[in-house]
């Protein structure tokens, strides 16, 4: 499998207006949710997708070919509100994978953002505490 280059959008704004179809209507459900939960989140644009920060980076939202990923630095600890995050590797990172008509109840959209920024408060940045 080849990546290819993408050029970062210039502002979340623009990385959702760049999308089409179905992952678009996915990211925007995703981003107003994920502000509603927590209006206070610091919304960029990092690695080329929507990374939302609050005492370190709490989740991203990144949209691809197939699929829109919705992951969580920890995850781990928020597999009791979503199960079907899958994953590993560093900060406990866990990603529900979203396809074409995957269910995504919105009310745990809000749990999980309630949950995650939670854990950031308590436990720290999960970049510093690896």
């Amino acid at each position: 499998m080849v990546m290819k280059k993408v050029m970062p959008a210039a502002n979340p704004d623009a990385y959702v207006a760049a999308l089409t179809g179905w992952q678009k209507e996915f990211v925007s459900a995703l981003r107003e949710a994920v502000l509603e939960a927590a209006p206070a989140l610091d919304e960029r644009i990092k690695w080329t997708h929507l990374v939302y920060f609050s005492n370190g980076p709490v989740l991203l939202i990144r949209a691809e070919d197939e699929r829109v990923l919705f992951g969580f630095w920890r995850g781990q600890r928020l597999l009791h509100i979503e199960p079907r995050m899958t994953g590993g590797g560093k900060y406990e990172l866990r990603t529900l994978e979203l396809r074409k008509g995957t269910p995504l109840d919105r009310a745990t959209v809000l749990e999980l953002v309630r949950a995650a920024v939670a854990l950031n408060d308590t436990v720290g940045d999960p970049t510093k505490t690896a």
